[in-house]
């Protein structure tokens, strides 16, 4: 016992390190001594050390134990424990070497290859303007994807022909090494490069996709945009992404909507907003305005004593919703608009008009404001 180092020593941490510094400290070591990657004759000796000391400080109680009596701890570290303390470490480093212990990952790579896998998905941008967007509508648009080949029915062979087994891997899809270390005779297990891992190899390619088994191809599709859709929404196609491989299911294509802008017409979720200018006198006096909405005109009474950034709702001519049967209203924003220009009755009569009401002003405290009004309008 005199004579074995100190286990924090070892691995280089002080007796306050955490399990993660342990370990990194571990993996670092062991990738370093090695004795199949460090050819030094005392490598293998420094590697037991490591390892031996890595088994009792990544247990939690033979840690207190080796803290509290060192190496004196009742039964003694090492000598006999092998790898079990640290099998996880050192299979992810072998990992890194070999590629694995042998047996581990048999057919692994052959099964990865040819077991059925879903396609990749697409994605489309489909540009809408803003009454197609509200009321939805259909639209074909040309999607280039690949196609399983129609020559060959994705087998990547000429017609009449068949693959044959691979002779590197003997169709296992696996090329295995033998490789000899302290622990004895190891197996890398590495895919084929010959056939990429099928196990087969296409002596006569189909002479339309060249053995590929697709080919690149543009099809037409029609897309129903519902109602109500906004700006970046998806509508998902089903099974119309790439083709699976090996027999598995296509990936799916989405379509990613753009909303060209509305010359005046504003969204706010299932809300439209526009902006309608209104003279001195119909703010004043009232008035029966004609609003334009996504249908056409509707009337719109404007009360005596409208100020500017009323705002008034017309019911149910907003956006239809997406997922039930009901719309938004339109909201109408009045301003009143002060004439830059008067003839000269108009200036006559608004110099009778301002003798009748004096040149007091007032402030509006205690009323709401525009943007007050505003969010009232939103419930925001």
């Amino acid at each position: 016992m005199a004579n074995k180092r100190d286990y924090y020593e070892v691995l280089g941490v002080g007796k306050d390190a955490s399990a993660d510094e342990v370990k990194k400290a571990f993996r670092k070591l062991a990738r370093q001594y090695h004795p199949d990657v460090n050819k030094d004759p005392e490598a293998e000796t420094k590697f037991k050390e490591i390892n031996e000391a890595y088994e009792v400080l990544s247990d939690e109680q033979k840690r207190a134990q080796y803290d509290r009596f060192g190496h004196n701890a009742q039964g003694g570290f090492g000598g006999g424990q092998g790898f079990e303390g640290g099998w996880t470490d050192i299979n992810d480093i072998f990992n890194e070497f070999f590629g694995g212990f042998g047996g581990r990952q048999g057919g692994g790579a052959q099964q990865g290859r040819r077991s059925p896998r879903r396609g990749a998905d697409l994605k489309y941008e489909l540009k809408l303007d803003f009454i197609e967007a509200v009321f939805g509508t259909e639209k074909d648009i040309e999607v280039s994807r690949s196609e399983n080949c129609p020559r060959c029915s994705a087998s990547g062979c000429e017609p009449g022909t068949s693959p044959t087994r691979c002779k590197t891997c003997n169709g296992t899809g696996e090329v295995r090494r033998v490789q000899q270390s302290i622990l004895g005779s190891f197996v890398n297990v590495t895919t084929c490069s010959a056939c990429g891992g099928t196990g087969e190899v296409i002596v006569s390619p189909c002479r339309q996709c060249g053995g590929k088994k697709q080919i690149r191809s543009v099809k037409t599709l029609r897309v129903t945009i519902p109602q109500g859709v906004d700006n970046g929404m998806h509508v998902r196609l089903n099974g119309e992404g790439e083709p699976g491989m090996n027999g598995g299911p296509p990936g799916n294509l989405y379509v990613e909507v753009h909303v060209t802008p509305h010359p005046f017409f504003r969204r706010k979720e299932q809300d439209i907003i526009v902006e309608l200018g209104v003279n001195v006198s119909q703010a004043a006096l009232g008035d029966d305005i004609e609003v334009p909405t996504i249908e056409g005109k509707e009337k719109l009474t404007i009360p005596p004593g409208t100020q500017s950034g009323s705002i008034f709702r017309v019911k149910g001519k907003g956006v239809p919703h997406l997922r039930r049967n009901s719309r938004g209203d339109q909201v109408v924003i009045v301003t009143v608009s002060i004439p830059k220009t008067l003839s000269n009755d108009q200036r006559k009569l608004f110099h009778e008009l301002a003798k009748t009401m004096g040149k007091e002003v007032t402030t509006q405290q205690g009323e709401k404001g525009f943007f007050d009004r505003l969010r009232d309008a939103f419930g925001v």
